[in-house]
């Protein structure tokens, strides 16, 4: 997207208002000097304590708009100056300026700064997530390529045997339903990026329509079904079917959401009683394509497609516990509307 340009005209620079307005206040009571004089029936010559009190006005009004000009147009130069820097420079040139002036300019620049950090790393984020999908995509393509090719080149003279030609075809199929996978993932993580719509879910919804896609695990609200969750229902949907998802393919066979709220958020547990999760593994279930499961067709997509689904609508997950008896995922959400 072409970013909006501001129309080019001309425009007053701040210290040039400064000086107009603080000249024009003081001209008042100048003027108020000269009507009086003006309608006095014998005016004479301004006495020098007039003049000494003028003079005296014009220093302190040129003063106060020095002081003014100093504390607001340098830091909002340098934050321009800043922010042209940072676009050439990146994350090294986010950093705080010299001086700010005044609390407004202050929290101004660190506004700013905040969001320059999350460009930053968004744009970091992009490039990283970019490669790796470049890296899942091409995997299953070249394995698809070297099949086809060697069905191709059998023939009469170096005939293929009907294993191994049912063997290559297999190999495509996989490899075709991983990038179906993947592309699925892909389009799941998109609507998770998107600008989230409003909406509510209730448990007891999210547990019928988990119970109809997951019908090998023994799915249950504990109780808790009429609680609200501050997600519209697709969003329910891709968060909820990820986790029950990932606990099957752990060999849970139970399932189990547990809700409750204090009014300032609500909190989600989902407990399974799945192989659990290793120690070593702990810190990058989150990572994006981290899998354990990649020769059973696992894309290390699904725990980052719920968290970003979830910060998407003001949530987030943590993993609370992970043992041989299963896991517990934890997920905060504002409360629902």
């Amino acid at each position: 997207m072409r970013p909006p340009r501001v129309k080019t005209k001309w425009r007053p620079p701040l210290y040039l208002i400064v000086y107009a307005v603080l000249l024009t206040v003081m001209t008042l009571p100048v003027l108020t000097v000269v009507w009086f004089r003006a309608v006095r029936a014998a005016s004479g010559a301004m006495a020098p304590a007039e003049i000494a009190t003028l003079a005296v006005v014009l220093i302190l009004t040129l003063t106060v708009a020095y002081v003014l000009t100093r504390t607001l147009t340098v830091p909002i130069n340098a934050l321009i100056a800043r922010t042209d820097e940072i676009a050439r420079g990146g994350r090294a040139a986010i950093r705080p300026l010299d001086n700010y002036g005044t609390r407004e300019v202050a929290t101004l620049s660190q506004s700013f700064l905040d969001l320059a950090g999350k460009l930053v790393d968004h744009s970091d984020h992009v490039r990283t997530f970019a490669a790796h999908v470049s890296h899942e995509l091409k995997s299953p393509l070249t394995s698809i390529k070297g099949a086809a090719e060697l069905l191709r080149d059998d023939d009469e003279g170096n005939p293929m045997s009907q294993e191994q030609r049912n063997r290559f075809l297999a190999n495509i199929i996989a490899d075709a339903e991983r990038l179906d996978t993947l592309l699925s993932r892909l389009r799941d993580l998109a609507k998770a990026e998107l600008p989230s719509e409003q909406g509510a879910s209730s448990v007891g919804d999210i547990v019928v329509q988990l119970k109809k896609q997951f019908r090998q695990l023994a799915i249950s609200d504990d109780e808790c079904g009429e609680e609200r969750l501050a997600l519209p229902g697709e969003a329910a949907g891709i968060v909820f079917a990820n986790l029950a998802e990932n606990a099957f393919q752990n060999g849970a066979n139970s399932f189990v959401i547990d809700a409750s709220g204090d009014g300032r958020r609500m909190t989600v547990r989902i407990r399974d009683n799945g192989r659990g999760i290793a120690d070593g593994n702990r810190e990058r279930i989150f990572e994006p394509f981290f899998s354990t499961r990649r020769e059973d067709g696992g894309t290390g997509m699904g725990l980052g497609i719920v968290r970003a689904m979830l910060a998407s609508h003001g949530g987030s997950i943590e993993l609370l516990d992970s043992s041989q008896d299963g896991t517990i995922f934890q997920i905060t959400l504002p409360p629902a509307s």
